[in-house]
């Protein structure tokens, strides 16, 4: 082989190896943001389930819904009209007799408010720190799964959000041999975001 065909071929190992490494990269971080993004759907839900249950406690402790105002400014501007008698109750009536109900049925539902579900990231700090014993991601996976059955808790986002938490250092990774085990950490570490910082300046 002459030197020329053999730097050729060194040089394509090279780039090869750089492509794997790359391609790894990559893959740990879609990894990483697809974690996250679950994380922030499951916030998202549990705030609109509490912002459209304050919007109907709302209407309900102010007795009339939004479409009253409209019906209220269509009756001023033609009060020469005259009403009939009608045995039918009003429509104003009907409301004012259906208010306590619907008033009743939220007051049942009322101290649901705020009452969210844990993200995975608390889920996975709890259980690890309930643990004597370091523990897989395939462990903290399966007991999860087996604590929270309404959750849809798959293994590849633990493991990933496992490894956000190492690098965040709220958990310890610790090998031993081929297997990679995780526990918390013994001290978290100090909160330095800028809404902590103004809390201390205030």
């Amino acid at each position: 082989m002459s030197e020329g065909e053999s730097a050729t071929t060194e040089l394509k190992t090279q780039y090869a190896a750089q492509v794997a490494t790359d391609l790894e990269r990559n893959t740990k971080d879609q990894e990483r943001i697809a974690a996250e993004v679950s994380v922030l759907q499951e916030q998202l839900l549990a705030l609109q389930r509490d912002h459209a249950l304050l919007v109907n406690l709302q209407h309900a402790l102010s007795g009339e819904r939004p479409a009253d105002a409209g019906a209220r400014s269509e009756e001023t501007v033609t009060p020469s009209v005259p009403r009939q008698a009608s045995a039918e109750p009003t429509p104003a009536r009907q409301k004012k007799a259906a208010a306590p109900k619907r008033a009743k049925s939220l007051d049942a539902k009322a101290p649901t408010i705020g009452a969210k579900q844990p993200t995975l990231v608390e889920l996975i700090r709890t259980h690890l720190g309930q643990q004597s014993e370091p523990r897989s991601s395939a462990e903290i996976s399966t007991a999860l799964a087996q604590a929270h059955p309404d959750r849809d808790i798959k293994p590849k986002v633990v493991r990933t959000t496992v490894e956000g938490l190492v690098a965040k250092g709220h958990v310890q990774r610790i090998k031993q041999g081929s297997s990679i085990y995780y526990t918390a950490s013994e001290t978290a570490p100090a909160d330095t975001s800028p809404k902590q910082k103004d809390l201390v300046t205030a």
